[in-house]
């Protein structure tokens, strides 16, 4: 050290030594840097090629508070030799600061160690069964509040302030802001019984009876729940909502029912009970129909134009697509039955009598 020392007085002479031991603290920590990056470039290689999660996500988030880290170590280093050379005051700063930077660095760290564990436990590529995104996302943000709650009271504590005045003021403050902010905590109440109780999950289709609720679940927060309807509008709903409404959650349907009426003509009523044997068997052979429900195939009524059986029957898929196809085949099948018993569907008719001519005469008289 004394020979470098030595050589920077002789190269700057002794008034400009501090400048050139600031030039090679900036050098040296931009070069570190630069190291680092490397070697972290080569840990998360290797990482990438293990089956956990854990050791991807642990390198990822100590990448820049790493950086951070050497960069403060440089500027404790400058602070240092500035405050000796100009006799300043700053020499009493850079251990307090050095504390505060630790604490923010400690919190970017884990906050950051959360997101991405939170971002690997979602995706295909780490995870064969990718877990439930609506509890990895409320558990991934309870821990970061949680961090960001406690890095916010050890700073205070550390600046002088005593923790325990500030909760016993939080415990009067808190009474006040709740009546303050009643919708507020309504919805992030709202927004933790939907993590609880789970009626509906980031992705499935949801609909209300009561409102004109319907779409897809794009997002669940604490305080809105983001749903896509199915014109593409985002619709931004409050989860206060949710404790005051029905919701009904078909994406979690076991099967689709296809529930449909057929008329054919009062003339083809002798064919009634062929046609519906043939249907049912028809229904029971299909590869698509769940033959483990309920299959109903029944002459139902006398309708003012038609002979009306109703279908009734579950398709093993739930698919929105899937089941009108099904349903297609379903009642094109049924029609062919029809024709093969020379019978027709029935259509809306209306029958005019007309008076011959001379009964139309003495009706005139």
């Amino acid at each position: 050290m004394n020979a470098i020392e030595t050589w920077l007085v002789n190269l700057t002479g002794d008034t400009y030594l501090w400048v050139a031991e600031l030039f090679l603290i900036v050098v040296a920590v931009l070069f570190t840097g630069f190291l680092l990056n490397k070697i972290f470039n080569r840990l998360q290689l290797r990482a990438a090629k293990s089956p956990t999660v854990w050791d991807d996500a642990f390198l990822e988030a100590c990448r820049s508070p790493a950086i951070w880290l050497i960069w403060i170590l440089g500027i404790n280093f400058a602070l240092s030799i500035t405050a000796q050379r100009i006799d300043s005051p700053l020499q009493d700063l850079v251990q307090p600061l050095n504390r505060l930077a630790f604490i923010v660095l400690g919190a970017l760290f884990v906050n950051g160690f959360i997101r991405r564990v939170e971002r690997n436990l979602l995706d295909p590529l780490y995870m064969s069964k990718p877990m439930d995104a609506t509890t990895v996302k409320a558990v991934s943000k309870l821990f970061r509040a949680a961090v960001v709650i406690t890095a916010i009271l050890v700073i205070m504590q550390f600046m002088g302030y005593s923790i325990s005045g500030l909760l016993a003021f939080g415990g009067i403050g808190g009474i006040a802001v709740g009546f303050a902010a009643k919708d507020l905590l309504a919805n992030f109440f709202g927004g933790l019984m939907i993590y609880l109780d789970r009626p509906f999950s980031v992705g499935d289709w949801v609909r209300s009876p009561d409102k004109e609720i319907e779409g897809t679940v794009e997002d669940i927060g604490w305080r809105l729940t983001r749903i896509r309807t199915f014109d593409k509008r985002p619709l931004y709903i409050p989860n206060s909502v949710f404790a005051s409404i029905s919701v009904e959650n078909p994406s979690r349907m076991t099967n689709r029912r296809i529930y449909e009426s057929v008329g054919i003509r009062y003339d083809d009523i002798a064919c009634m009970t062929p046609i519906v044997d043939q249907v049912t068997a028809m229904l029971n052979a299909h590869p698509e129909v769940d033959t483990k429900e309920v299959i109903i195939v029944n002459f139902d009524k006398f309708a003012p134009c038609s002979l009306d059986f109703f279908v009734y029957a579950y398709t093993k898929t739930t698919g929105w697509v899937k089941y009108h196809e099904v349903k297609q085949d379903v009642l094109l099948k049924i029609a062919e039955i029809i024709q093969a018993n020379k019978a027709e569907i029935a259509f809306p008719t209306s029958t005019l009598h007309i008076a011959p001519p001379g009964l139309e005469s003495s009706y005139k008289t």
